[in-house]
């Protein structure tokens, strides 16, 4: 077990999880406290956090929850200063927060538009200035998770503002991994196959679904706790020689895909 403990524990490891109190993003924050790290939920319903920081709780581990303006530069700093002052320290990012909308392409709002780049794409690129420059400052070998998305690589989803938001995001952080290696800063874009969460039920009409488990060698959706795994990899010493890759997690899909 100490093996084990010397690869992928995080004790002593605080660990910001952006989009916390959401489905995914929230089994990837029980995982990190389950391996020892302080986690802290940020995202917008205290009632979703209250819930699971019991679930962490539960689990041995620890945490709290911040509410937090992601798209603002006040916001973030706020954040990190609020993290800093509360738990000493920052070690790994999981900027994770996300909306979605199956708009056909054609009638999507200006405002739509707008709404989804604010926070799919501009709050991750200001989540990590304002971190990467605190990592950078302090010489913090840290680990940024940053939430891909299929639709990102593969044009399949229909959703086209989203699609082009987790592009983005692919691209910064293949970018901020080549720029960011020396610093023994880690970026790393997380893609989860289909996985039922918030932001896509609304677009799983049941001619969806049978597409996906046809192209799913698998033939079910993944589930959240299925994501731990791959997010430990990243945040812990057993990934300090991965950055700039995305770890696809999505029961065979992509290799239908090609």
């Amino acid at each position: 077990m100490s093996y084990l403990d010397d690869l992928f524990s995080l004790s002593g490891k605080t660990a910001v999880v952006i989009g916390g109190t959401g489905e995914l993003c929230g089994e990837m924050a029980v995982s990190l406290a389950k391996a020892g790290a302080e986690v802290v939920l940020v995202g917008r319903n205290q009632e979703k956090a209250v819930a699971r920081l019991s679930q962490i709780s539960s689990a041995g581990g620890s945490g709290y929850f911040i509410p937090a303006d992601i798209t603002s530069r006040d916001g973030l700093k706020a954040l990190l200063a609020e993290v800093v002052e509360t738990s000493g320290q920052c070690d790994i990012l999981v900027n994770g927060a996300g909306i979605n909308s199956p708009t056909p392409f054609l009638e999507i709002p200006e405002d739509e538009y707008d709404q989804i780049f604010a926070i799919n794409t501009r709050a991750v690129f200001l989540t990590c200035q304002v971190f990467g420059k605190y990592f950078i400052d302090n010489g913090i070998a840290a680990s940024i998770i940053n939430m891909g998305s299929m639709s990102g690589l593969i044009p399949l989803s229909r959703v086209f503002t989203y699609s082009m938001t987790k592009a983005a995001v692919h691209n910064i952080s293949r970018n901020l991994a080549r720029e960011w290696a020396t610093q023994n800063i880690r970026v790393n874009t997380l893609v989860p196959g289909f996985f039922p969460a918030e932001q896509n039920r609304k677009v799983l009409t049941p001619e969806r679904v049978e597409q996906i488990m046809g192209h799913t060698p698998m033939k079910r959706f993944g589930k959240s706790e299925e994501l731990s795994g791959a997010t430990l990899l990243l945040a812990s010493n057993a990934g300090s020689f991965i950055t700039g890759q995305e770890i696809v997690v999505d029961g065979g899909f992509a290799s239908m895909t090609i």
